[in-house]
């Protein structure tokens, strides 16, 4: 029979547990040095799409990284919502990863009443790797050359305080609630399926006023059809240089929607780490950042942490302006 100290024989055990876990690690992070095997980049858009395209420079820079294929996969439809029923379902070993922007995880839960998904338990953030704004934009129904004109304008005839915006729900809508509220103007909010039929309308004078991803606008604010008033970031638009942002313009709203990766739920911190440098890298540097600029998105690289803290800020700030505009769940 072992007299052994009782105290001793404990440290032994929890040295040796904590050994084992050392190996486990050790194990787990070779396993994933040693994968080989293919990954899978969704994409809940389009192809050609800005989303595709940064899918695929990510794409492009994490297969070189690893040494491993990465191809990307579009899955459309339901606002990103099929692939990231996809992504839930997936094995968390990093053999399927996703690039989403974050509405599907910070607007949703407010707009939906039922989602097929737990935006926080079931995704891992990896990290962001590109932004983009949304422009508000005037036609010849105003003729508004700048911002203060255009809501000059709505405050003197309720004809004019309506906007446009691809969607009830979308960025753009609730970009323009929050213009109404900073602003004191009671809006009307006119929703369309498309960006493309929303341009239109305001080019030929049927809409006085649209909010839209700035990609969606910028082609007919430089041969003039359009006036794109300002943006929605944080700072003026590289591409858009001469557009003051909503901000600048004396309106305290801030917006840009971010594109990240994100893996299944309960990945690895390791694999993690590395699927994050990678990711990042491909958005850093001249040639990125100028190729990221044709679809009117900006490199915004980011932790894992950090693309976490974006996404429980956003979702505050929405869940308050949806209990503001008195939005109701579908």
């Amino acid at each position: 029979m072992s007299h052994e100290d009782p105290e001793r024989r404990g440290r032994r055990e929890a040295l040796r547990a904590l050994g084992a876990g050392a190996l486990a690690l050790a194990a787990g992070s070779a396993r994933a040095e040693d994968d080989k095997s293919p990954i899978r980049m969704l994409c809940g858009i389009s192809a050609g799409s800005g989303n595709d395209f940064t899918a695929r420079l990510v794409a492009d820079s994490m297969r070189e990284a690893l040494g491993r294929p990465v191809v990307v996969d579009n899955k459309p439809g339901a606002g990103q919502r099929i692939a990231l029923g996809e992504l839930k379902r997936a094995a968390p070993d990093g053999r399927t990863l996703i690039l989403c922007t974050t509405g599907p995880f910070t607007i949703y839960p407010h707009i939906y009443k039922k989602l097929d998904y737990d935006p926080v338990k079931d995704f891992t953030p990896i990290g962001a790797v590109a932004s983009f704004d949304v422009g508000i934009a005037s036609g010849p129904l105003t003729h508004a050359t700048t911002i203060q004109q255009q809501l000059a304008m709505a405050r003197s005839d309720k004809s004019l305080a309506a906007f446009g915006s691809p969607g009830n729900g979308s960025l753009s809508h609730f970009v323009g609630i929050a213009t109404g509220i900073a602003t004191g103007i009671q809006f009307t909010h006119v929703p369309y399926k498309d960006s493309g039929t929303s341009v239109v309308d305001l080019a030929s004078g049927r809409l006085p006023m649209l909010i839209t991803g700035v990609s969606q606008l910028v082609e007919m604010h430089r041969s003039g059809r359009i006036r794109i008033l300002a943006v929605s970031g944080a700072q003026r638009s590289p591409s858009l240089p001469d557009v003051p942002t909503l901000k600048e313009s004396g309106i305290d709203v801030s917006n840009t929607t971010t594109c990240g990766v994100y893996g299944p739920a309960g990945m690895a911190p390791e694999l993690v780490q590395r699927f994050n440098a990678a990711a990042v890298a491909a958005v850093q540097g001249r040639e990125a950042r100028d190729k990221l600029l044709k679809f009117l998105f900006a490199p915004a690289p980011s932790s894992a942490q950090a693309l976490s803290a974006l996404m429980a800020g956003e979702d505050r700030e929405f869940a308050r302006l949806v209990t503001l505009s008195g939005y109701q769940p579908e």
